[in-house]
């Protein structure tokens, strides 16, 4: 593989093709043989696509290190948040390095990009009360309050993504041993607890609604939460029902299924879990990535202390 790559990058650049043809065969590489999730290869798509956007007709093979800074340049201009370019940033890298392997470029000028320097961001989160009241949000009238009081459960319950909710089946919930199996990032299996009220939520939907909704589909579907034709509840539409519970329940505008995550962390920490332990059920590779959720933490200490301290 290695005297491939090398040989590969003295050939040289084949003539220019359209940069949208170099993308669709790089999404076709890094799903059929990087083997890569699907979300993943969206998320590189739709940077890429930006890029596409921002390179209208000139060749990718002319490109110099300058035209490079100035998309980023470009990409800042748009308002985009300090993580989203970096995001983009990385995406044109891995790009780049396939375009490398099929001879395409001889250089990765995108290498050369440095990563921006990220200031801190502190995630959003719910304080208790906002959370219970989006858990009651759910109403009889609604066509399946149950399975939806139970998405909410489970994913606060979980702090899972909502497409690790959306892949859940049957066999990864385990009511009565008070667990259930989530598969994260690169297929990665973990076990994470469910606490009383997740279990009775997910247990009276078992009863009362999915046999209903399973009935629509066949042959009969092994997903934990259907949708109302009988498959699976997709990661889109459960982001649709969030938003619709956020706003019933007076939350911000800009909440999300993630907020819920980032508030099964911090409220954990807050109550004095162990950082590895909240790495663990959330699923994370690195433990610098779950130290965000301390400074969350710190941050609510300090508004606090500001607000009580005599001398603050």
């Amino acid at each position: 593989m290695a005297a491939r790559r090398r040989l590969l990058q003295r050939r040289t650049p084949e003539k220019a093709r359209s940069a949208k043809s170099y993308l669709e065969g790089f999404v076709a590489y890094a799903a059929g043989e990087c083997h890569l999730s699907e979300n993943t290869v969206a998320a590189y798509r739709r940077d890429l696509e930006r890029f596409v956007q921002w390179l209208g007709k000139r060749s990718i093979a002319g490109l110099s290190i300058r035209d490079l800074a100035d998309y980023v340049s470009w990409l800042d201009s748009h308002r985009l948040a300090a993580a989203t370019i970096a995001r983009h940033i990385v995406s044109l890298k891995v790009f780049f390095r396939y375009l490398q392997l099929e001879g395409v470029l001889r250089d990765n000028l995108a290498e050369l990009l440095g990563s921006r320097k990220l200031w801190e961001r502190v995630p959003k989160v719910l304080a208790v009360e906002q959370v219970e009241r989006l858990f009651t949000a759910p109403r009889r009238c609604d066509p399946w309050w149950r399975r939806d009081r139970a998405m909410l459960e489970l994913l606060y319950a979980t702090g899972c993504r909502a497409s690790e909710i959306s892949h859940l089946t049957l066999q990864d919930v385990h009511l009565d041993e008070s667990y259930c199996v989530c598969r994260g990032k690169g297929d990665k299996q973990r076990m994470v607890p469910l606490n009383r009220r997740a279990i009775e939520a997910f247990d009276e939907y078992l009863g009362e609604e999915r046999p209903a909704l399973a009935a629509r589909s066949s042959p009969p579907p092994d997903w934990a939460l259907l949708s109302q034709r009988g498959k699976r509840l997709r990661r889109e539409r459960i982001w649709e029902l969030f938003k619709e519970y956020a706003r019933r329940a007076g939350a911000p505008p800009e909440v999300s299924p993630h907020t819920l995550r980032h508030s099964f962390a911090t409220h954990l920490l807050a109550g004095g879990a162990d950082l590895r332990q909240v790495q663990e059920m959330l699923g994370h590779a690195s433990i610098a990535t779950t130290q965000i959720y301390t400074h969350v933490d710190l941050t609510r200490l300090k508004a606090v202390h500001r607000k009580f301290h005599p001398r603050a």
